[in-house]
This record gives structure tokens, C-alpha cells and sequence, in this order.
């Protein structure tokens, strides 16, 4: 639970404790607290859904798109999980957890969490030459991360180490919020430009990925339509002629005292 708070904490175990009442046992154990936290994440589960099979394989296609992107990719998070059990308002999801508590972002971080998040879209494109609605939060955070490179982060090599954050007013006598850019028409086409570019050159990449990996990608789907939930293990085993772009974890140096006998 690398990133959580302590009132984060304090609610998994709330909700565990009630999942073991509502299974009639005496002690939580760990299936109680992984559903609790997945709870917390990604909101309770769905099973009274119903959804049709061929709209469960373009789930199952979108959320492999964003998990084999996830092994892959050099600076993105692990994955925990990845579901095709609705919870909350997704339909699917894939979960990936930090190994610790981190505090900055890189730019190769953003730009690798950017093309994982069009993974589910691209997905789908090459597969059923067809996209679908099911990409729309995918997009909204892609783009808004991207924006933040731009305008906010100084990441773009165009735009340069200057921030361009949007004032907003305050309301007085009724009036809505406006928000009101302090830079030219100019500037602002350039920071869409940049936003389009850094959008479009990671579907590229991430359609050059899977489009790599597509026996890896579908015997993801298919499994995933098969058992519907797959842990971190079963994942591994399957992708692990896939090779990943991650560093090796270096093992921790151990400082030999003679002192001690």
C-alpha cells in the first residue's frame, strides 16, 4: 500500500473487518484485506452487471493493452492485478502499485504512464478495427497529464522551463469562475501543438509495442475472458518470454560488522 495515508489504512481495515462479518468468520485474512483495498481503489464490485460477451472481449482486450504495456514499459508501476469484474463506474481495470512511497516524477515516468494509459484504445484499434467509448477516462487523464508536462512542468523542449497555469477569479455577486489565460493566442496554439504531439507520438509508441507483442497481448485476453480476474503471478508466468524494458532491482548492499561476533 505504497502511497496511502493512514485514514487509507484505517478504512481498508473498516471495510475488511465487515467483509469478514459478511463471510461469517471470526479473523480477517488477506483475501478479506486485497478485496479491501481494491475497494478503496477502484470502488466495490459489480457482479449484478451483465455484460454481453462480445463487449467483454473488447474489455478484455482494452485492459490486456494496458497491462502488457505495463510490464513492458521501462518506468511504469508493477502490476497487481487486472480484472474484467466491474467496479465501480469502470468496467475493468488494471491495478499497478508502487513498490514505495514516491515523491517525484521524471519525465520518462509521465511520458511511460501516458502511452500505458492509450494502451486500452490502441488495444482495441488493432484488434476489432473499431475503437469504443470505453477509452474516455484513459484520454481525459492522458491528456491532462500531457497539458501538465506542458504548462506546468516545464517539460517541453518548445515551450521551455516556463510555467502557463490558467488564473481563475473569484465569484462575486453571482458570477461563475472564469478562468483566464495570462499568455498570448500564440502561446496557447503552441501548448496545444506540444500537447498533440507528446498524445500522438505515445499511441505510436504504444501501438508499435503491442503490435510487437500481439501473441502476448491476446493470450492476455483470452485468459482474462476465461478466469476474469488475474493476480500479479498468474501475469507473470504468462508474459515471461515477454521482455520487459524495467531495470533489475539492484539487491540491497550488506554491511558486514566484525564488531559483532
Amino acid at each position: 500500500t505504497p502511497g496511502f495515508t493512514g485514514a487509507d489504512l484505517a478504512n481498508i481495515f473498516n471495510e475488511a473487518s465487515l467483509l469478514t462479518a459478511r463471510h461469517n468468520k471470526k479473523k480477517i485474512s488477506m483475501f478479506e484485506v486485497e478485496d479491501a483495498i481494491e475497494r478503496v481503489i477502484a470502488g466495490p464490485e459489480k457482479k449484478s452487471r451483465i455484460i454481453a460477451e462480445d463487449e467483454k472481449k473488447i474489455i478484455a482486450f482494452h485492459e490486456a493493452g494496458h497491462a502488457l504495456l505495463s510490464h513492458i514499459l521501462p518506468n511504469t508501476d508493477p502490476i497487481h492485478k487486472i480484472s474484467i469484474i466491474s467496479r465501480g463506474k469502470a468496467l475493468g481495470y488494471v491495478i499497478t502499485l508502487p513498490e514505495a512511497d514516491k515523491f517525484l516524477k521524471t519525465r520518462k515516468e509521465l511520458l511511460d504512464n501516458i502511452t500505458q494509459l492509450l494502451g486500452g484504445r490502441v488495444s482495441e484499434e488493432m484488434t476489432f478495427d473499431d475503437i469504443t467509448s470505453g477509452a474516455q477516462n484513459d484520454l481525459d487523464r492522458s491528456t491532462k497529464l500531457a497539458r501538465k508536462m506542458v504548462t506546468e512542468f516545464g517539460m517541453s523542449p518548445k515551450i521551455g522551463p516556463i510555467t502557463y497555469r490558467m488564473d481563475e477569479e473569484e465569484v462575486f455577486l453571482g458570477k461563475e469562475i472564469m478562468s483566464r489565460p495570462h499568455y498570448s493566442e500564440e502561446i496557447a496554439s503552441e501548448i496545444d501543438r506540444e500537447v498533440s504531439r507528446i498524445i500522438s507520438e505515445s499511441y505510436a509508441k504504444a501501438k508499435q509495442i503491442l503490435i510487437e507483442n500481439k501473441d502476448a497481448l491476446s493470450m492476455l485476453a483470452n485468459n482474462l475472458m476465461e478466469k476474469e480476474t488475474l493476480s500479479r503471478d498468474q501475469v507473470m508466468k504468462m508474459l515471461i518470454n515477454v521482455k520487459s524494458q524495467k531495470k533489475p532491482k539492484k539487491p540491497e548492499s550488506v554491511v558486514k560488522d566484525d564488531s559483532v561476533k
